[in-house]
């Protein structure tokens, strides 16, 4: 009778243990854990990046020197080719052009009533524009000096602004725009996407006014932004009862349908107290 007794009291206690591990503050802890890790986890190799750069580590800096002085021989050998590139670069990726995109999703979002991802969307750039230009001026990273310059810019070389400004806005678009491309041709802004962030990372080298690991870095730095910013949205979306979303169905998925992307689940919308009646 008393094993039986110690026996109720022990499986009592690992009840009361696993309800208070399940609760609401449980299930924020284990987000919250869940976003450093996957933030730090991304922001690793942006870190391991500029400790390499800033240590001046001999294979990249060889790997940079080679490669600025291959594609600055091709660009002096092909001028036509350099008006190309820096067509590219100066205006449909350049980063004014990107950031004016984002506004104007910005305000399309607005006119939904999307509140909350339009804020996304408008904090996810900015937030990249102003850490980027941190990281560039505490880093002060002097960019490529070539004989005979096919093209000049100003300010620092470390991260790519054009880089970071291109992973950023395209990262935006499509986690919000995707929903609203049938599943058929979802494939088309991948590549769209993909692209640009590859396009404006070769013409940036190309045209002699960043290192390669310049937009290697502002791409990791990019993406590290969008992360956490990602998880931050996903976190608002599990508390307010929605379903987890895949990268390929977008950040919103509600945002195709008709009806106010804000509303709350009907999940969300049913009180507990409704669940026993």
């Amino acid at each position: 009778m008393a094993q039986r007794t110690a026996r109720s009291r022990r499986l009592a206690s690992v009840r009361a243990l696993l309800a208070r591990h399940s609760g609401p503050d449980a299930a924020f802890g284990r987000r919250l854990v869940l976003a450093v890790t996957a933030t730090a986890a991304v922001a690793v190799p942006f870190a391991l990046a500029l400790v390499l750069v800033e240590s001046r580590w001999p294979p990249l800096y060889r790997l940079d020197r080679a490669t600025a002085e291959r594609l600055h021989r091709t660009a002096l050998e092909h001028p036509a080719w350099v008006r190309v590139l820096d067509f590219f670069t100066g205006v449909v990726w350049d980063p004014v052009t990107m950031r004016l995109l984002v506004a104007a999703l910005v305000v399309w979002l607005l006119t939904r009533r999307a509140w909350r991802l339009a804020t996304w969307a408008a904090v996810t750039a900015t937030s990249g524009a102003l850490i980027g230009f941190l990281v560039k001026n505490v880093v002060e990273r002097a960019r490529p000096h070539l004989p005979e310059p096919v093209a000049h810019a100003p300010g620092f070389s470390f991260p790519s602004g054009h880089a970071m400004t291109a992973m950023t806005s395209c990262a935006v678009l499509l986690l919000v725009l995707l929903p609203l491309v049938p599943r058929a041709w979802r494939a088309l802004p991948w590549a769209l996407a993909a692209t640009a962030v590859l396009g404006v990372g070769y013409t940036r080298v190309a045209l002699g006014v960043h290192w390669v690991s310049d937009v290697v870095g502002g791409w990791l730095l990019g993406a590290a932004v969008v992360t956490a910013t990602t998880l931050v949205f996903e976190a608002w979306r599990a508390d307010t009862g929605r379903p987890r979303t895949a990268v390929s169905e977008g950040l919103e998925p509600e945002i195709s349908s008709d009806a106010d992307p804000e509303a709350p689940s009907r999940q969300a919308a049913v009180a507990p107290s409704d669940l026993g009646t």
